[in-house]
């Protein structure tokens, strides 16, 4: 889960990120000190603590453009201004945080935000799987659906999508049993969607946006993999 706060105080910045690293430890929390700076990022959050009372865009612009890429983000307007109330929900927020609020309002309205996001990820409408990885500093959200292929070097993972490259530390065989059975490794520095394969020989795998290689020890596993992919689809 991806848990934003964005406000142009430093100190109402920090105190936020403290109370939401106390009560989920285990989540990934990213500060924004402007709108422009949480605009200029594609990452979805889960959830967002937004200030209103900022240099243009303010925070119910900011709530405006977010809502035009995904609506699934749980706005929590945190303002020590009741005027905002009614734009607070015309831009579908999950609550209007009054400072200043207690520790007990506080964790309130966190943990159901938090129940919200985790009954949406278990219902019909359910949320793409996802990666969580840190790369050039910021935890980023990853769906799976747009890797194509993976590969390692020197301790580095680089995903390939058709939007650009991601970069991280990490281990290809922890991310092989992230991804799933649609994913398969060809070769023991490369890992492929299933989904994006095109064509293959014994010797390579050309996917939509380039060929990856394959290890004469890995090509029956590999045909296997995609046998059974193909089958998953078809319902057989």
């Amino acid at each position: 889960m991806r848990i934003g706060v964005c406000d142009d105080n430093r100190e109402v910045r920090e105190l936020i990120f403290g109370k939401v690293r106390g009560l989920y430890p285990a989540e990934a929390v990213t500060v924004y000190e402007s709108g422009a700076a949480l605009l200029a990022e594609n990452e979805p959050l889960d959830i967002l603590f937004l200030d209103i009372k900022m240099p243009p865009p303010d925070g119910m612009e900011t709530a405006r453009r977010l809502r035009e890429r995904s609506d699934s983000t749980e706005l929590i307007f945190v303002t020590a201004f009741r005027d905002y109330v009614f734009d607070a929900f015309d831009v579908g927020a999950f609550h209007y945080l009054l400072k200043p609020f207690s520790d007990e309002k506080f964790a309130q309205v966190l943990n159901r935000a938090v129940e919200q996001c985790r009954k949406r990820e278990s219902g019909p409408g359910q949320r793409r799987p996802s990666l969580l990885v840190m790369s050039k500093g910021k935890h980023r959200t990853v769906y799976l659906s747009d890797i194509e292929y993976a590969e390692v070097y020197d301790r580095r993972i680089v995903l390939h999508t058709a939007a650009e490259d991601i970069e991280y530390y990490g281990r290809m065989k922890e991310l092989q049993r992230e991804a799933g059975e649609d994913f398969c490794r060809t070769h023991r520095g490369y890992l492929v969607n299933l989904d994006y394969v095109e064509r293959y020989d014994a010797t390579t795998v050309w996917l939509k946006r380039g060929e990856v290689p394959v290890a004469r020890k890995q090509f029956a596993e590999f045909v296997r993999c995609y046998m059974g992919y193909i089958n998953r689809k078809r319902g057989d």
